[in-house]
């Protein structure tokens, strides 16, 4: 195995999940599993026949078990099915819980997690196809070996990306082709059927276009727009306020110009994004300081972000009309 490329733009850098847990969860025999994948996911490895499937696989589980995948990103679009039993998914902010012939569908980046916090007994399926992209605005690019016609591809494509309905229930034609794929992955046999794996991927990509077709499924322009890259950007900030953001880093890492961000950062937030980061910023330093973990105050201001424990002091005082200390001091009272 060798490990996923990230997408680099400037000094910031995507990653995608690595599967750990559900790795784990096949070396200790809690699943039975067959896959196949390149980079870090898991199974026999993909070769050049199939290049943009970067996973795709199934696990049985015929037992209670003891991990998930907790929330988490995937470089491409992600189709998950489950044929039996039972699982708990969410998906941005919905959560719910997969019966049988569930079919659910991630977007490229597109933060969810299997399992609440363990997943449930059953078989489930899936399946990922990098597009080539990182944000909700930036065009679709499918691997050269799909081959619906370019009319089918485009509806697929914009149907699956200007909606928000997160799972269907489907048919019995698509559990029989996710059946026939894990035959595939079964006897791939180091890309021996790697034909017939692209011909079984390309008619799920059918079967899934005729369901959502047939779905009354509302479509929304906005959620392909530069709006929702700055959205997406301002709710995962809160996990990298250390890093040294400049003005040009922060819309390098949302995907658009500086003036976009700008932009839409104000009509989302009614701040400036150097505002709004200092505002998180100075939020996740009073959250901490509640926590009491033991951090010094200089660990607290570098923790969160900001240059000095003397100028996290003044501005902390500035805005709370206290010292760091005072605050959490004040709050160690209150909880008695």
């Amino acid at each position: 195995m060798i490990k996923i490329q990230p997408y680099r733009e400037e000094n910031v850098v995507y990653h995608a999940d690595t599967c750990a847990a559900l790795i784990d969860a096949a070396d200790r025999k809690k699943i039975e599993l067959n896959a196949l994948g390149r980079y870090t996911y898991p199974g026999e490895r993909l070769g050049d026949e199939t290049i943009g499937l970067n996973s795709v696989g199934c696990w049985n589980a015929n037992e209670s078990q003891d991990w998930g995948l907790d929330w988490h990103r995937n470089e491409g679009i992600e189709f998950h099915f489950l044929e039996s039993g039972s699982m708990p998914y969410a998906q941005e902010d919905k959560e719910m819980l997969l019966t049988p012939n569930h079919l659910t569908i991630t977007r490229p980046w597109e933060v969810h997690k299997v399992g609440n916090p363990t997943i449930g007994m059953g078989k489930f399926y899936w399946l990922i196809i990098d597009l080539g992209v990182r944000r909700p605005h930036q065009e679709w690019v499918w691997p050269k070996w799909i081959s619906l016609t370019e009319k089918d591809l485009l509806r697929l494509s914009i149907i699956l990306r200007q909606n928000e309905k997160m799972s269907w229930k489907t048919d019995k034609k698509i559990l029989e082709c996710f059946k026939k794929i894990e035959q595939a992955i079964k006897t791939f046999d180091k890309g021996k059927k790697a034909s017939k794996l692209r011909v079984l991927i390309n008619y799920l990509l059918v079967l899934v276009l005729e369901l959502l077709d047939t779905d009354d499924v509302v479509l929304n322009e906005s959620l392909t727009d530069s709006s929702r890259s700055v959205s997406s950007f301002l709710k995962e900030l809160d996990n990298d306020l250390s890093r040294d953001w400049t003005v040009k880093s922060m819309s390098d890492s949302a995907g658009v110009g500086v003036t976009r961000l700008t932009h839409h950062c104000k009509r989302l937030t009614n701040l400036t994004p150097m505002k709004y980061l200092f505002i998180r910023r100075l939020e996740m330093s009073k959250k901490i300081l509640q926590e009491d973990n033991g951090l010094t105050i200089s660990e607290i201001a570098y923790k969160c972000g900001f240059s000095s424990s003397q100028y996290f002091s003044t501005i902390f005082k500035k805005y709370e009309k206290c010292t760091p200390k005072e605050y959490q001091q004040e709050k160690k009272l209150v909880s008695l």
